[in-house]
Order: structure tokens, then sequence, then C-alpha cells
């Protein structure tokens, strides 16, 4: 019986070495090597799906790629570096990136992207670089960058930024952080004409002074809006009765006799 159980064993071993395992999935328009996955100028219009779990590098530069829907990557717990610049992204949903908890590097430069939502970047829990360069971007909403705790490198050059009162808050940010901001002499007005290309990072907080907050939250339009309509029915109820006691008072006054009835 032993002898035969090391021949069984024995058998097992050289079936395994005729028949290996499976490697991991490479999408047939990539290269794959080692967790690197490079599907750059493959002209995709999406990102491929049959990626391994164990990727660990994402190419997916100079594609036709112009939008990342919900869940757009599959489950990938070890990606550290995604790569997507000189796309056509134009939009990325609030849901596009979920899955990705372990990346650490996204490049996104050099695409068309106007608007972004801290949403997006939620899942993000890892990520110390973000290259925002070279898009459409007017603006950029703080929370962007505040749901990003390990945020160590930023680059936001070569956007088309509106210095006005809305960009307060970025700039805030900006002065908070300046060792995190690659590229600051590249960080420039593009609008109005009047300060188009000054840099960003040169205004002072004397240049917003007109900026100060004094905006309304939607809180205090909704405690206007009560207010509002209840004092002016006080307002009409407060004239009447003053209106109504100042006629009674008079009448009383031009009729003496009726004190001494």
């Amino acid at each position: 019986m032993g002898c035969w159980r090391v021949l069984s064993m024995v058998l097992s071993f050289l079936m395994l070495l005729l028949h290996p395992l499976p490697s991991p999935a490479c999408p047939t328009a990539c290269r794959c090597s080692s967790g690197e996955v490079d599907c750059r100028e493959r002209a995709l219009r999406e990102v491929p799906q049959s990626l391994s779990a164990n990727t660990s590098s994402l190419w997916l530069g100079y594609n036709f790629i112009t939008m990342l829907g919900p869940h757009s990557f599959p489950p990938l717990p070890g990606l550290m570096l995604l790569s997507l610049p000189h796309n056509h992204l134009e939009l990325i949903h609030s849901q596009a990136l979920v899955g990705l908890g372990a990346l650490q590097e996204l490049d996104l430069s050099n695409n068309h992207l106007t608007a972004l939502t801290p949403e997006t970047f939620l899942p993000l829990t890892s990520l110390a670089l973000l290259n925002l360069g070279s898009n459409k971007l007017e603006e950029l909403e703080t929370g962007v960058l505040h749901v990003l705790p390990q945020l160590r490198a930023l680059l936001l050059q070569d956007n088309p930024w509106v210095c006005s009162c809305r960009i307060l808050p970025l700039w805030r940010w900006l002065s908070h952080n300046r060792e995190k901001v690659r590229g600051k002499s590249l960080l420039l007005c593009r609008v109005p004409e009047q300060l188009n290309k000054y840099p960003i990072m040169a205004f002072g907080n004397e240049s917003f002074r007109q900026c100060q907050e004094t905006s309304l939250s939607a809180q205090h339009y909704i405690a206007l809006l009560t207010i509002g309509p209840f004092s002016f029915m006080a307002s009409i109820f407060f004239c009447t009765f003053m209106g109504s006691t100042t006629v009674a008072y008079h009448n009383l006054r031009r009729e003496p006799h009726f004190w001494r009835r």
C-alpha cells in the first residue's frame, strides 16, 4: 500500500508539470508582465475588464476613452498606479473608482475634464499623487482634496483657471499645502483677461478682500424665506391694531359727555 501511495503522489506531480496552473488573465490588446498591464496606444474606447486581480500598475494612456462610468474597473485590490493621460476623458462618474482602495498614483492629465466631485475620490484613501494638469478645469472643489488624506503631490498646471472669488477656497488650500503643489509657477490664471497668466500662488489675503465670506448658506436662505412672510404678517397685524387703537382714542376724546355718563 505504501508503494502505491508514493506512486500516486509521483503521478500527481507529473500531471501538474504537464498541465500547469493557468496564468493570470491579460487583455488581448495589452502586454502584461509581473503585475504590470500596458495598454497604451491601443485605440481603446473603454477600460479592459479581463484584468487580473494581482494587477499593480495599469497604463491606459494615449487611447480614446471619453468617460469612466460606474464601476469602470474590476476589483483590483493591489492596483497602486493608474495612468490615463492623453485620452478624451470628459466625465468621471462618482462610482467609477470603486474598488481601487490601494491606489497611490493617479494620472488624469491631458484630458478634457471640466468638473470633479469629492465623491469620485472617496475610495482612494491611499492616494499620494494626483495629476490633473492640462485639462479644462476652471475651478476645483476643495472637497476633492480634503477626501485624500494621504495626498503628497498635486499637479494642476495648464488649466483655464478663473481667478474670481470662487477660487478663494482652492487658493487657501494651496497656500496651506505649498509643499504638496508641484509646478507652482505653472499654476496660472486664464480669466479675467487682466489677470491672464498671473500666478495663482502669488495672490495674498488682500487680493481677496472683496471676497469676504458674506454669501449665505442654504440654511440662511430658508430662514429668511420663513421669517420674511411671518414678519410681514406680524407688521400688518401690529399696524392694524395700533391704527384701531388710535382711532378709538380720538373718538373718545371728542365725546367728553361719554365720560360723564
